[in-house]
Order: C-alpha cells, then sequence, then structure tokens
C-alpha cells in the first residue's frame, strides 16, 4: 500500500553516506493535491539516538529532490555538524498537474517558485509555500527524529524561495542563506513569466513574494547569507543581487553578500561554498 492509498510516506530507496543514511520518501500532499517526493539525509547522531535540527534546501529551476543531495557535497559536513537535511521537489507532479502551456523549461512542472497561486488553473496545485514551509516540515518532525528547529536554503529559484520563506514567516527558522537567489522575482524575466500567470497582472500581488519588497516590512532581522558567482550567466538578467543589497541597506536588514570571483550558477560553485553555509546554520541551530 502507497502514500496515495494510505496516507503514510513510502521510503523509496536508502544509502548510507558518511555514518549516517540519505532516504528518499514519496507522500501525498494535501496542500499540491499530488504525490510528491521528498528527500532526507540523517546524520549518524540519529543512530545514536539523538534528535537533530533540519536544513530545508529549496532547489531551483528543472531540478528534483536529487540535484543537491548527488551534486552539493553536503553530507559530510552535516554529519559532522549533526544536521539533518531535507530537500523537497521543485514543484508539484503528475498528470494532473498542468505544465508550461509553451511547453518551456523554466515554468510549471520543476519551476514551481515556492509561491501559492491563485490564478487558475495553476491554483489547485502550486501551493510550494504551504507545502515547504508547513505541511512538510509537520509530516518530517512527525516521522523523523528531529528537534523542531528548522533552516532554510536554496539556489537561484530556490535561493528566492529560502528568502521569501524566512521573510514571510518570522520564528519559524532560526537561519537563512541563499546560492545566487532571483532576489526581485517581480522585475525580472523568469519572475515575471511565472508570477504574471500565478499571480495575474495585478503587479501588487506579486510584491507579496518578493525578498526586495518584503525585507522593508520584515517583522523579523534573521541575517542573510549569499553567495553569488561574479561569473554567472544570469546575474545581470535574473539575479541582480545589488537590488537586493540596496533594500536590505534601506531597511537596516543584516545581510552578508559574497560575491565569488570567477564562480557560475552550477553545482560546481554550490559545493565549494556549502560547508560554509552549513557552519552558518549550525551556530543558529544550536
Amino acid at each position: 500500500m502507497d502514500s496515495a492509498t494510505d496516507g503514510r510516506p513510502t521510503q523509496l530507496a536508502a544509502n548510507k553516506c558518511f555514518g549516517g543514511w540519505h532516504k528518499r520518501f514519496r507522500h501525498h500532499s494535501a496542500a499540491l493535491g499530488c504525490d510528491m517526493v521528498f528527500a532526507a539525509y540523517l546524520p549518524p547522531q540519529v543512530e545514536a539516538g539523538k534528535r537533530v535540527p533540519v536544513l530545508y534546501w529549496l532547489s531551483g529551476l528543472t531540478c528534483t529532490d536529487e540535484n543537491f543531495m548527488q551534486k552539493a557535497g553536503a553530507m559530510r559536513t552535516a554529519a559532522e555538524l549533526g544536521i539533518a537535511i531535507v530537500a523537497p521537489d521543485t514543484s508539484p507532479r503528475g498528470p494532473d498537474v498542468p505544465g508550461d502551456p509553451d511547453g518551456a523549461w523554466d515554468f510549471g512542472l520543476g519551476a514551481g517558485f515556492y509561491v501559492n497561486a491563485v490564478q487558475e488553473p495553476w491554483a489547485r496545485h502550486y501551493r510550494m509555500h504551504d507545502y515547504v514551509v508547513w505541511e512538510l516540515p509537520e509530516l518530517v518532525e512527525t516521522m523523523l527524529p528531529t528537534t523542531g528547529r528548522r533552516a532554510v536554503s536554496g539556489h537561484s529559484m530556490g535561493g528566492h524561495g529560502a528568502l521569501v520563506c524566512a521573510l514571510r514567516n518570522p520564528g519559524r527558522y532560526r537561519s537563512v542563506s541563499a546560492f545566487a537567489p532571483i532576489v526581485n522575482p517581480a522585475a525580472v524575466p523568469w519572475g515575471e513569466k511565472a508570477f504574471g500567470r500565478f499571480f495575474g497582472p495585478d503587479r501588487s500581488r506579486w510584491l507579496e513574494w518578493d525578498s526586495c519588497a518584503l525585507i522593508a516590512g520584515a517583522q523579523e532581522r534573521l541575517p542573510l547569507l549569499i553567495d553569488q558567482g561574479d561569473a554567472d550567466s544570469f546575474l545581470e538578467t535574473q539575479l541582480k543581487p545589488d537590488t537586493l543589497r540596496r533594500a536590505a541597506e534601506a531597511a537596516g536588514h543584516p545581510l552578508t553578500l559574497r560575491m565569488q570571483p570567477g564562480y557560475d550558477h552550477s553545482y560546481f560553485f554550490i559545493s565549494s561554498f556549502i560547508d560554509d553555509h552549513l557552519r552558518h546554520h549550525a551556530a543558529a541551530l544550536g
């Protein structure tokens, strides 16, 4: 019996790694109205009977739960620090879930943008914000030996997701970071395409999901750690980190924005600096 019929997660795989376990699960998501897959790395401290905090990792366009777990090289340091990592998929999936009507890669399947859509036909399934902020942590904290202390990070579209999750939900996370995030989606092509479909033409609704707009009224001044490669091909067209820098300075919001010379948008970049981010989160998670 699988998750679609009895509501319980089905374990799909388990691989031992650095003394802990990488596991994949499928479950039915009420928020998204479909089955979802997520991955969890449980560090070796769990084997000794300890509960551990969780870093939620949100991946970018076209990714699944597998990209970060296989390419980022995060598990060795997570094992040392005693941090679990949970990586959800990047969008709802399934035969009833609409994708990009033009068959493009930057919207729809694999491109949920971690928002709650209000326009049809997207509103029924594209509620990734509720999924990653509320439904998935509730499931994780019920089924896995975790402490309830949470951090959030991500890359590109997922970096946008991490920032928005933290800024919209004060007290929900102990720390936040991002790699090459889309910081101002309401004003760049990827975001304009997605937000126009998810929210309609009223751009004031778009700003509810835009880090540069949200930071001014943030109820919690959680420090932001961001790494950005200066050789990223999307730097000037889609990412524009200086926009967030200016917004953070105007709001008095703590931001560490590190421009990394020669690095691009790939997982070679992420794997080069992931240990810094894990230690940043470990310091806050306790």
